[in-house]
C-alpha cells in the first residue's frame, strides 16, 4: 500500500498538469478538402519515392534471399539426395510479383 501511495501523488499531479496544458484545437471549415488537395499535391512525390527506393530494395532483398535459399536446398541435396523446390520458387514468385508491381499498383491505388 506504500508503494502505491509513494506513486499515486507524481501520477495524479502529472494527470491534472496534462489537463491544465491541454488545448483542444477546432477545425473550421472544410478539412476534407485540405486533405485531398495535399494528398494530390504529394502523389506524385510518393510514387516517386515508392517506385526508385521502396520496391528496388524489396527486389534486392528477395533476391538475396532467393539465391540463398536455392544455395542452401542444392547443399541439402547434395547431402540427403532430395531438392527441396519449396522455398526457392515462393521467393522467386515473390520477386516477380515485386518487380512487376509497380506496373499495375499505381492502378488500384488511383495514381
Amino acid at each position: 500500500m506504500k508503494k502505491f501511495k509513494k506513486y499515486l501523488r507524481p501520477l495524479i499531479l502529472a494527470m491534472i498538469m496534462v489537463m491544465a496544458l491541454t488545448v483542444p484545437a477546432f477545425a473550421t471549415g472544410n478539412v476534407a478538402t485540405v486533405v485531398e488537395s495535399t494528398w494530390k499535391d504529394a502523389a506524385g512525390q510518393i510514387k516517386t519515392v515508392v517506385n526508385s527506393v521502396v520496391f528496388p530494395a524489396l527486389d534486392m532483398i528477395l533476391a538475396i534471399a532467393m539465391f540463398g535459399k536455392t544455395g542452401l536446398a542444392y547443399f541439402d541435396y547434395k547431402k540427403h539426395g532430395q531438392f527441396e523446390w519449396t522455398g526457392p520458387v515462393i521467393l522467386f514468385a515473390c520477386l516477380i510479383l515485386t518487380l512487376i508491381a509497380p506496373n499495375y499498383i499505381w492502378n488500384i491505388i488511383g495514381i
